[in-house]
C-alpha cells in the first residue's frame, strides 16, 4: 500500500468560500448576523475530488491520502474566536464527508481553530470531535499570527493542554502553518519552510519529549532546511550543552514533499528511513512539471522510486512508517482488512 501523509482540500466547492467571505464580511460589520455555513451536496464534493485528488491519486499509484482543509485557507491570523470555530468546524466537516464517500482512498485530518495568542480550549474540543469523527490526526500552526511568530515557541507550556490530549487521543500533528501576512515571506516559498525549521530547532533548545515522551509531530515538506544542514544543528547543540538532533528522531518524523530528486536523495542520506513518511502535497503549492524532466513537480513518488533502497526500506517510507506515526489510521485500515 502507498500512503500519501500530506495532502489538502484545495480544490473545496466554490460555496466554502463564498461561506468563508461572508464570515469575513461579517467581523466589518458587527450588526450584521453570522452567516449559515454553506450547503453543499454530495455531487458537489465529488465533482471537486473525482477529477482531482482522487484522479491524480490513482493515476500515480496511491492508495490512500491523509486529506485536510486547505493550510493557506487556515487563516489563523484572523483573531476572533467565533469565526475560528466556525470556520475549522465547516473545513473539518467537508473533509469528513469526502472520507465517507471515499473511505477506501481517504482519511482525515484536522484543522484546529486557533487564533494569535488566543486560548487553546478550542482546538482541544475542535481535536475530540474530530477525532470522535474518525480522524487520525491534526494540523497544528505554531504562528498564528500569519508571519510574525508572536505565538511561544512550541516548547512552551502554553501549548501543554493541546499536546495533552493528542497524547491521550494517540494523534500526532503535523507541523503547518497557514497563509502569511508579512511580505517579507512568501507563503510557500518562505514561510511554510521557515516554520519547518523553526519548529525543529524550538524542539532542540527544549525538553518537550522529556515530559510527553508520546507526543509526535510531522514536519513536512521535506523539514524545511534541517537535512540540508544537519552537521549546523549537531554542531549547535554540542554548543548549546544540548543533546544530539538524533536524539529527537523518536518524536519528529519528515515528509517526502521535496520536488526534485538530489533533495529527496539528500532527505534519504541524512535522516533514517523509520524517519521519512510518503507525501506529495497534492494538489498544493506547486504545480506543472519539471520541464527539464516533464515529471509533475509534486509527483514525489517517482523520486522515491529513484532512491536506492532495499523493499524494506521502500515499504517503511510508503506505508508502514505511516500507520506507525498514525496509529488511529493503522487501526481503520486493518479493521478494513488491509
Amino acid at each position: 500500500m502507498i500512503i500519501d501523509c500530506h495532502g489538502h482540500y484545495t480544490t473545496v466547492p466554490a460555496a466554502q468560500q463564498k461561506f468563508r467571505d461572508a464570515q469575513l464580511a461579517a467581523l466589518e460589520d458587527p450588526a450584521s448576523p453570522a452567516p449559515t455555513p454553506a450547503q453543499i451536496s454530495d455531487d458537489a464534493i465529488r465533482e471537486s475530488v473525482e477529477g482531482n485528488q482522487l484522479r491524480i491519486l490513482r493515476e500515480r499509484g496511491g492508495d490512500l491520502m491523509l486529506f485536510s482543509p486547505r493550510a493557506s485557507s487556515m487563516a489563523h491570523h484572523v483573531p476572533d474566536p467565533a469565526t475560528a470555530r466556525a470556520w475549522a468546524a465547516t473545513s473539518n466537516d467537508l473533509v469528513a464527508r469526502v472520507v465517507g464517500l471515499y473511505p477506501e482512498h481517504f482519511a482525515a485530518v484536522c484543522q484546529l481553530p486557533q487564533t494569535p495568542g488566543g486560548s487553546l480550549d478550542d482546538a482541544v474540543a475542535e481535536l475530540r470531535r474530530s477525532v470522535d469523527a474518525g480522524f487520525v490526526g491534526c494540523n497544528l500552526n505554531p504562528d498564528p499570527s500569519g508571519g510574525f511568530w508572536t505565538s511561544p515557541p512550541l516548547t512552551d507550556a502554553y501549548w501543554f493542554p493541546l499536546y495533552e490530549a493528542m497524547v491521550e487521543l494517540d494523534v500526532p500533528a503535523m507541523v503547518h502553518v497557514s497563509a502569511s501576512c508579512n511580505p517579507n515571506f512568501h507563503a510557500l516559498g518562505a514561510h511554510y519552510l521557515n516554520a519547518d525549521t523553526s519548529a525543529f530547532m524550538q524542539f532542540l533548545e527544549g525538553d518537550l519529549f522529556t515530559r510527553f515522551p508520546d507526543l509526535r509531530f510531522v514536519i513536512p515538506h521535506g523539514g524545511g532546511a534541517i537535512p540540508y544542514h544537519w552537521g549546523r544543528y549537531r554542531g549547535l547543540a554540542i554548543r548549546m550543552g544540548r543533546p544530539d538532533p538524533a536524539t529527537l528522531l523518536s518524536n519528529v518524523f519528515f515528509d517526502t514533499c521535496v520536488y526534485h530528486q538530489p533533495g529527496i536523495d539528500l532527505l534519504a542520506r541524512v535522516i533514517p528511513i523509520e524517519n521519512i513518511l510518503f507525501a506529495s502535497e497534492m494538489l498544493g503549492a506547486v504545480r506543472g512539471a519539471d520541464p527539464d524532466t516533464g515529471v509533475a513537480w509534486d509527483d514525489t513518488k517517482v523520486y522515491v522510486d529513484g532512491l536506492d533502497l532495499t523493499e524494506e526500506q521502500r515499504h517503511q517510507v510508503f506505508e508502514r512508517n505511516a500507520r506507525r506515526v498514525y496509529p488511529r489510521l493503522d487501526a481503520r485500515l486493518k479493521a478494513a482488512g488491509r
